[in-house]
């Protein structure tokens, strides 16, 4: 029987996709605990690769619903190096500044992803894009998909040539 204390372990999986950087971008993901599985996925219209990433892990760890255990799976270095590295600890630390002084991009999501990591007890792996990894891939999937459900809701770009 689990102590009621004791974190409930959770594996997140995370990919974020940008068509154009800046451009409509989408990130999707997969909660996994136990036998339950949940997918999700968003977009906006005008970000980046680099945020979706990261808001990818946000939305999953949002979506936990008590204080878990969570191994976070991602492709992107910038979110997994931040952690492994230390960097967000520095940024912090420095008022959301880069060691040149200049201020973290994403210093929104950099801060919300913070709260979070202080909430769930998180590890970061990073593993390889686009390879054999079925969750990674299905997670691009989703990203992707949610960038063609996107577009369907955007105005279509006229060529002015033709007005």
């Amino acid at each position: 029987m689990q102590e009621i204390n004791e974190k409930k372990q959770v594996i997140l999986y995370t990919d974020g996709a940008c068509s154009g950087n800046p451009g409509p971008g989408g990130f999707g993901g997969i909660l996994i605990y136990g036998e339950h599985r949940l997918e999700y996925s968003g977009a906006e219209e005008n970000t980046t690769n680099n945020r979706m990433e990261v808001l990818a892990v946000i939305t999953g760890l949002k979506r936990l619903k008590y204080p878990c255990k969570v191994d976070i799976y991602s492709d992107s270095a910038y979110t997994v190096n931040a952690f492994i590295n230390g960097w967000i600890y520095a940024w912090k630390k420095s008022g959301w500044k880069k060691a040149d002084n200049k201020p973290v991009l994403n210093a929104d999501l950099w801060e919300e992803l913070y709260a979070l990591t202080k909430t769930h007890e998180v590890t970061f792996h990073k593993v390889a894009g686009h390879a054999d990894n079925e969750l990674n891939n299905r997670c691009d999937e989703l990203a992707r998909g949610a960038i063609v459900e996107l577009r369907k809701t955007l105005p279509v770009e006229t060529d002015e040539a033709l007005e």
